[in-house]
């Protein structure tokens, strides 16, 4: 038997007025997800509840059947292990996003233009990062370099009392005066994000940037505080070898952390230009090396509603289906082994909030040969028509796995 989970990272949304009423993926041409939907079981599952935060962190634990409740110590830490950085139970990291502010005069005054500086390359983002750890690695604190504008900041002795530390993707577009740290333990890290400007306002690879009509990585934006991360190894929970298939930090250290194997894919960059062909042939080559479960985490649904992108939104979808799951299902389909797929977006990031929301999300569960009636489509509306609600997602894998 083979187990497929295909996560499309923000997918779930609500209706748009320039879709005639339709979700993204309602108006979608999704001509693969809709053949399983027909005979899949589909339904609503809260991935994070009303009592955390709804991160992709939080949300793809859940997915993996780690109980956030239990395994949930922040997010940073789990891009941490995926840089490769070896935390001791004394350190704290954060997560640190290369952002664009404006260019008020004084910094509280400055509003984020962009959470991720027009998505800024990650050969650009490691000359800034070098520039940044010049001037604060010491004893206490060290940057470490991850991908495009997602990096990590690690505070040697330092503590995770230090009040709301807000995600840039939060308040895109607003300005930063009333998400300022404002705890006292949080000093050091807001002084730190206030001097990056006066160091990157200027710095070469800004002016190229600028050059070619880019916007600026000109500020440090600190948050997603946490401790070492521990999970249960996969394949001791499930009994089967599992793969992690993603080009974000945050999944790839989730997969490390729980004993998977993490794949790489070239060109895989986390949004609608990513390599989806090249995720497909993953998944496949992980299948004929043997691997029991693949784990193909999408990013730009997500990153599209964040960016209020509604055609590339319905477009990323399309490609999903045409890309990634048609591919993959030929490939099961002639192997002529036994298979299980897993379809469902982590959490919803709908376009009109550019933010996350922790209602529950659509999933579909497939199993091949099962007689299942489901519904001609999948999407928002007919996964809340079947009546199936699962309010605890983490056991969402699990019924998966063992039925």
């Amino acid at each position: 038997m083979k187990y497929l989970v295909l996560l499309c990272d923000g997918m779930a949304d609500y209706d748009i007025p320039e879709f005639g009423g339709k979700t993204p993926l309602e108006a979608a041409n999704t001509p693969n997800m809709d053949r399983l939907a027909k005979e899949s079981e589909i339904g609503l599952v809260k991935t994070v509840q009303d009592s955390m935060k709804p991160g992709s962190d939080v949300a793809n634990l859940s997915v993996l059947g780690y109980d956030p409740m239990v395994y949930y110590t922040g997010r940073s830490p789990l891009e941490a292990g995926s840089i490769g950085i070896d935390m001791k139970p004394t350190d704290v990291s954060f997560r640190c996003n290369l952002v664009t502010l404006s260019d008020e005069e004084n910094y509280e005054d400055k509003t984020i233009l962009d959470y991720c500086a027009d998505d800024i390359s990650t050969a650009e983002a490691r000359k800034i990062v070098k520039t940044l750890a010049e001037h604060f690695n010491c004893e206490e604190f060290q940057l470490y370099s991850g991908v495009s504008y997602r990096h990590c900041l690690i505070w040697n002795g330092g503590t995770t009392d230090v009040g709301t530390l807000t995600p840039p993707h939060d308040i895109t577009g607003k300005p930063i005066k009333e998400y300022i740290p404002k705890h006292e333990n949080a000093k050091k890290l807001y002084d730190m994000m206030v001097k990056s400007y006066d160091i990157l306002q200027d710095h070469p690879v800004n002016k190229e940037r600028e050059k070619k009509g880019l916007r600026p990585a000109n500020s440090m934006w600190l948050w997603g505080e946490g401790k070492r991360a521990s999970l249960t190894p996969f394949k001791e929970k499930y009994g089967l070898s599992g793969s992690m298939i993603s080009a974000v930090d945050l999944l790839k250290g989730i997969g490390k952390f729980s004993g998977m194997k993490v794949v790489d894919v070239e060109g895989a960059t986390g949004y609608i230009d990513t390599n989806f062909d090249g995720k497909a042939q993953a998944a496949v080559n992980e299948y004929k090396d043997g691997q029991d479960f693949v784990y193909i985490h999408v990013e730009a649904p997500d990153e599209c509603g964040h960016r209020y992108e509604i055609e590339n939104k319905k477009r990323s979808i399309e490609l999903i289906d045409e890309k990634i799951l048609g591919p993959v299902l030929k490939y099961l389909d002639d192997s002529g082994e036994d298979y299980k797929i897993l379809i469902m977006p982590d959490h919803a990031t709908p376009l009109s909030l550019r933010t996350h929301t922790n209602d529950p999300i659509p999933y579909l569960m497939y199993k091949k040969g099962s007689k299942v009636s489901g519904a001609d489509s999948y999407n928002e509306k007919t996964c809340k028509a079947s009546g199936i609600y699962i309010d605890e997602g983490h056991t969402l894998l699990e019924k998966m796995i063992k039925s």
